[in-house]
């Protein structure tokens, strides 16, 4: 059963979940069993403080970043991380840590929450943070809703010159020129993402280009600020539009459009948020649907783990039209939190039964064997076994979990699937 109210606090009594927007890609949101309870946030999202001093923002857990963009990007003020949608909710993005494409300058958007108003699992209510309870608040970061429900969140918002991007796009021939291109970009640029072909095999395999950007200067932009754009919506459609055919012709296409190195002030929902533009895009997988898959891999130059696990993908053919790699940061401080020093790939794999659950069981042997890790957030495919032999820090997340909710009470497909919860 789903309970949704402005209430939320007292939406999650006896709640053994809470959940946004339902933007997961995973299980993450879903109930363990169907007699669980699950609090919905998304009519609790009221602004109740800010300090345009000091940039701190105080919101209700189910505050969609859509929301806080429509408010406060054209005041000079942006999230100081933002994940690849806009339509997912402050605690979503608390409790699966999220991070962008400045990773490696801003860490997550954990390192820039300073406090959460939190039901915890024997019904209390506390302000959790590093200073009254840093083992919870630390295991809450990243933790996908495990510890507590997030009833509030109070962050650091960043003040930025314009609501415009400057950003340039050049192409990149290769893995070994796309890993090179990313990691030197870092250096000089706050935020980074690169697309490649996932199609491409032989010589050009990882073929794509680099996009980087930063925040434009008040007189590089627009004089006004950008409006949202009305989004087109795909229909339910009998059969995907996505398979290895249209996503190699697609794939080609893109890649040749980006023939030159350019400049450009961009919208930011285009260089944030481009797949947002198309609503239901999702549907273009058609009745099967498709899953996404993130690892990150802790490389520096060294680029043969990278050309393994691309050989993997494309031997057992995964034409994914959305094909990302990140460069990583330092590790967070949430305990179960996502990136490590490295690089980041991510992927739309279509669901195709057991070729699929195949395809990932081969992608983690290489990430497990690399050193990596599976993004919790976005995944419904890892096995137990593999998650379990990937994260060092589960020791540590499971002794405050016990400390917490020793009876488990809170829990979600995704426990049973990853941690071995009782469903």
């Amino acid at each position: 059963m789903e309970r949704a109210s402005e209430n939320f606090e007292a939406a999650t009594a006896s709640a053994a979940l809470s959940r946004g927007l339902g933007r997961s890609y995973g299980d993450a949101s879903l109930p363990a069993s169907p007699a669980d309870v699950v609090a919905n946030s998304r009519r609790a999202d009221r602004i109740l403080g800010f300090d345009p001093g000091s940039g701190v923002l105080r919101a209700e857990a189910g505050l969609s970043l859509r929301d806080l963009n429509r408010v406060f990007l054209r005041r000079g003020w942006a999230s100081p991380v933002s994940p690849g949608t806009q339509y997912v909710t402050l605690g979503g993005m608390v409790a699966s840590d999220v991070h962008g494409g400045n990773h490696h300058v801003a860490g997550t958007f954990g390192e820039h929450v300073r406090s959460l108003r939190m039901r915890v699992a024997d019904g209390r209510v506390l302000e959790v943070s590093e200073q009254t309870e840093p083992e919870l608040f630390r295991a809450t970061l990243g933790g996908m809703g495990l510890t507590g429900h997030i009833l509030e969140v109070e962050l650091k918002m960043e003040r930025i010159p314009s609501a415009w991007l400057y950003t340039e796009t050049r192409r990149v021939a290769d893995i070994d020129d796309l890993v090179e291109t990313l990691l030197e970009s870092s250096r000089r640029w706050p935020m980074t993402k690169t697309w490649f072909d996932s199609t491409q095999r032989g010589p050009g395999m990882g073929r794509g280009f680099a996009v980087m950007g930063r925040w434009a200067e008040a007189g590089e932009a627009p004089p006004q600020p950008p409006l949202l754009r009305e989004r087109l919506s795909v229909p339910p459609l009998p059969i995907g539009l996505v398979n290895a055919l249209t996503v190699s012709v697609f794939n080609k296409l893109w890649f040749h459009s980006q023939s030159r190195p350019r400049a450009a002030i961009a919208h930011p929902q285009a260089f944030f948020w481009p797949l947002d533009g198309l609503l239901h895009w999702n549907r273009l997988y058609g009745p099967r649907g498709f899953a996404q898959y993130q690892c990150v891999l802790p490389i520096e130059r060294d680029t043969r783990v990278v050309r393994r696990f691309f050989a993997i993908m494309t031997r057992r053919g995964c034409p994914s039209p959305v094909s990302v790699i990140k460069d990583c940061g330092a590790e967070g401080r949430g305990l179960l939190s996502f990136p490590k020093p490295g690089i980041s790939i991510a992927l739309d794999v279509p669901l195709r039964g057991e070729r699929t659950q195949a395809l990932v069981d081969a992608l983690n042997e290489i990430v497990l064997e690399a050193g990596g890790r599976v993004y919790m957030a976005k995944d419904v495919l890892t096995r137990g076994t593999h998650f379990r032999a990937m994260e060092p820090r589960l020791p540590h997340f499971l002794e405050v979990r016990r400390k917490w909710d020793p009876e488990r009470r809170l829990r979600s497909a995704l426990s049973v699937r990853l941690l071995g919860d009782d469903v």
